[in-house]
């Protein structure tokens, strides 16, 4: 059940969600046919950052007031009030700006949080998150409601739309079908790996290639007789602090991954994460660097 969540005494809410409500504390993701302009959107909180992003590609960033820690593009974002990670956001941090509207990606927290701030006197949607070029359309669809700027919005969905299909058409003939493990973290030697419906799997399907990792949705460790099956060709990660030769060093040291055809070949993809798994405004330009990246893996690799 999809609600748009106003402040509690002016929801307006059917039977059945009236008893989701009552039943859990979650907020539930909006889709655009379900959203309502914000009563006033002079002064907004964005959590998110493809959110923000979808903000700025709207030309609405003079509305901001605050945002979240993950919002970090375009580089003008970082001069706004930060009102702390996404996960771990205070009620406190976010009413302190004085907003009168919220926009926050599905999954923003914790849920402590979002009740308090869901009982305010502040308009807020919950932006459903989507690991697709329909999922990223649709972000854009219920930004530009809430805002009321439907006009602006359907012309950067169909910009963004067009670019996409693009891009996925262009990764489809280059890539060349590479298996690819995307590895979260590898603390204590233990392999942390994306498998179906997360934001590595959506990215990597849509750059031409195939998740090396069946069988299990969601983030899960993988055993050393996994990741051997999983036979990938590339290893994908975000960037991290230490420099690439330390990072790759720790990749192929482990005894799994090494005995890999990534192992072999010393195969191994870092990317910005926020870039590459945001799944906003510049996801096209995300899959054509992963395309090519792993087209030049797979030219020197063959």
């Amino acid at each position: 059940m999809q609600v748009f969540r106003k402040p509690a005494r002016a929801m307006r809410l059917n039977a059945i969600a009236a008893a989701c409500l009552l039943s859990s504390a979650l907020l539930a993701p909006a889709s655009a046919d379900e959203v309502e302009t914000f009563r006033d959107s002079s002064r907004i909180v964005s959590v998110g950052g493809a959110l923000t992003e979808i903000v700025y590609g709207l030309g609405e960033e003079g509305r901001l007031v605050a945002r979240d820690t993950t919002s970090t593009y375009p580089e003008s974002v970082r001069e706004i009030q930060d009102v702390g990670y996404m996960r771990a956001l205070s009620p406190e941090g976010v009413l302190s700006v004085n907003p009168t509207a919220i926009i926050a990606a599905e999954g923003s927290g914790p849920e402590t949080t979002m009740s308090v701030l869901e009982k305010a006197d502040v308009d807020m949607v919950i932006v459903p998150e989507g690991y697709s070029r329909e999922g990223i359309l649709r972000k854009i669809r219920v930004i530009g409601t809430a805002l009321g700027v439907e006009e602006k919005a359907q012309t950067l969905a169909a910009k963004v739309d067009s670019d996409l299909r693009a891009a996925e058409k262009a990764a489809r003939e280059q890539t060349g079908e590479k298996r690819v493990l995307f590895i979260l973290s590898m603390q204590g030697g233990r392999v942390l790996a994306a498998g179906g419906h997360t934001a590595a799997d959506g990215i990597i399907q849509m750059a031409g290639a195939i998740n090396a990792v069946e069988g299990y949705s969601g983030y899960k460790q993988m055993t050393d007789e996994a990741i051997a099956e999983a036979a990938p060709d590339v290893i994908l990660m975000m960037k991290r602090g230490e420099g690439p030769e330390r990072g790759e060093d720790q990749v192929f040291a482990h005894p799994a991954i090494s005995g890999t055809p990534a192992g072999r070949n010393r195969a191994l993809i870092t990317m910005d994460g926020s870039y590459l798994l945001g799944f906003g405004p510049r996801t096209a330009s995300a899959i054509r660097d992963l395309s090519a990246r792993l087209h030049d893996v797979k030219a020197a690799t063959d």
